[in-house]
Order: structure tokens, then C-alpha cells, then sequence
């Protein structure tokens, strides 16, 4: 009887039971790696974007103080614009501070006037008008309020006026006007805005493309409105044609107000008036900052 119990095959129910039974745990057991696997991917996709954005956040972050030998490598370096500005935002918040080691960038930031990129050469300005004590940043400023991008020419007069220095005084009045943008190339014109539209400084206005091929963005260098578009779209314009005429957003009138409080002469006068007339469409607070840098001028001149 053994003998033969053992001889007997397995019965093709117990088989189909047993092999059912390890399908499952087989199944139960992929089922559980999937579970896992899916979990670990549910948690892991957003801790790793959460880390990427942090790291991104922390690069790029103007708030995160660099060390010494990163603030020299950005402002020796300029090929990433955004790293040279966050090295220029905690030089001036050096100066302010009057932390002396900051002097030791000052050759950097000398040499950053001579950038090819306007919006380096700009935030140099800005930074070298916060010292005044510095004859290195003066020679420097008054060089830039020379310079080609209007942009540049601003932050320049706006940094020799903190000097006293009123070399910069036809820019500061600029200032306060309506920019005319003109075209710095020839070709067939294509508009991106419209009248009354709101610009950012920096933003496209409107593109050239050449009878080569080429094409040409043209930025706007202020903040502001469209107040007039004085060229037609896909018209065919040549170098310097005006193109539109922006007016100055509230902070550039206040900007230069306030440099005109610092060092404007009476030639100045008359634009600052200008600006406190009753209905002539500026805020209350440009109108506040024109009496006193009216009264400012009066009281110099």
C-alpha cells in the first residue's frame, strides 16, 4: 500500500491547486514589488523636483550670500549674467553695510563698465553710485554717462548725482520724458505691441529683418506705456527712423527726480515744474516728489 502511494502520480486537481497557489504567491509577490516600485516612484518623482526646483531656487536666489571666492569668480566672469548680478546685488548690500573687505572686488567691478552686455554694464553703475567715497567708480561713471544704451546713461547720472556730481544732469531730465525708440538697422519692420499697451524694460517691441536674412530685436530700455506707435507695421524703415514713443513708468520719473534733488541747477527747473502742474496726468506721488525737488533746486540755485 506505501509502496503503491508513493507510485501514484499527483492527481491533476492537487496539481492545478499547486501551481494555482504559486501563481498567486507569485502574483502576490509582483503585485507587492509593483506596489513598492510605485510608491517609491509617487514619493521619489516629487522629492526629486522638489530638490531640483531647491537647487535651481538656491543658484539663482539673489538672497543666498556668496562666499568670497564665488562673488570674485562672478564679477571676474560675466558669462552668466544672472550670477554677476546676484555678486553685484551683495556688493552693494556691502557697501551699505560698510563692510571693508568689499573693496577688495572693486577692480572687478571697474572692469564690469567695459561689458559688452548693457545690462552688466548698467548694474556696474548702479553698484559703484552706493560709494561715494570711491575716486575709482567716480572716473568710471562719468565715462558710462557716455555710453550708447540709454539704460546705462541713467543708472550713470543717477550714480554721479549721489557723488554731486552733475555731469549726468541732461540724462537725469531725460529721465522724466517720453523715450523715442528708434531703429538701430535697416529692413522691413515688424510691431509686437500696440498703443497704450504696458512694457517691462527689456521686453521685444518690435523686429527688423534685414534684406540679408537677418533680424533684429528691438527692446525697449524703460519701463512704461506705448504712448505711440510712430511706424507701420511691415513698413520698410531705415536706420534711426523712429519707431515708438514710450513714456516712463512712475519709478524712472521718481529716479530721476530724485537725482535732480541732488544736483539739478535751475535750467532744470522748468521740467521739474512741468511735472507739479494740476492735470497733466501724473500720480500724486510724482507730483510730491517734484515740489521737493523743486524747492531742493530753488534753495541751491
Amino acid at each position: 500500500m506505501e509502496s503503491s502511494l508513493k507510485a501514484n502520480p499527483v492527481s491533476p486537481v492537487l496539481s492545478e491547486v499547486r501551481q494555482s497557489a504559486e501563481a498567486h504567491r507569485s502574483d502576490s509577490t509582483q503585485v507587492r514589488t509593483e506596489r513598492r516600485l510605485s510608491g517609491a516612484i509617487m514619493f521619489g518623482v516629487p522629492f526629486l523636483l522638489v530638490v531640483v526646483t531647491f537647487l535651481f531656487w538656491y543658484q539663482t536666489w539673489f538672497g543666498r550670500r556668496l562666499s568670497g571666492s564665488e562673488m570674485r569668480q562672478y564679477l571676474t566672469d560675466a558669462s552668466v549674467p544672472h550670477k554677476t548680478q546676484h555678486a553685484l546685488t551683495q556688493v552693494v548690500t556691502e557697501i551699505v553695510q560698510h563692510d571693508p573687505r568689499v573693496k577688495e572686488v572693486y577692480p572687478e567691478i571697474t572692469a564690469l563698465a567695459g561689458n559688452k552686455e548693457a545690462g552688466i554694464r548698467s548694474m556696474a553703475a548702479w553698484a559703484m553710485g552706493q560709494d561715494t567715497n570711491s575716486p575709482e567708480f567716480h572716473q568710471a561713471l562719468l565715462k558710462l554717462v557716455a555710453d550708447p544704451e540709454p539704460v546705462v546713461r541713467w543708472n550713470a547720472a543717477l550714480g554721479l548725482a549721489r557723488f554731486g556730481d552733475a555731469s549726468g544732469e541732461l540724462e537725469l531730465i531725460a529721465m522724466l520724458h517720453p523715450f523715442e525708440l528708434r531703429a538701430p538697422s535697416a529692413g522691413k519692420l515688424s510691431v509686437q505691441v500696440n498703443r497704450t499697451d504696458v512694457v517691462k524694460s527689456g521686453q521685444v517691441l518690435a523686429r527688423i529683418k534685414s534684406q540679408t536674412g537677418g533680424e533684429n530685436e528691438i527692446r525697449s530700455p524703460l519701463a512704461g506705456t506705448v504712448k505711440q506707435l510712430t511706424a507701420v507695421d511691415s513698413a520698410l524703415i531705415d536706420v534711426g527712423d523712429e519707431i515708438a514713443i514710450i513714456d516712463p513708468d512712475d519709478q524712472q520719473v521718481q529716479e530721476g527726480l530724485v537725482g535732480l534733488n541732488l544736483v539739478g541747477k535751475s535750467d532744470a527747473l522748468a521740467e521739474v515744474d512741468a511735472l507739479m502742474r494740476p492735470g497733466n496726468g501724473v500720480s500724486d506721488r510724482v507730483r510730491a516728489q517734484a515740489e521737493l525737488t523743486a524747492k531742493a533746486i530753488r534753495a541751491r540755485n
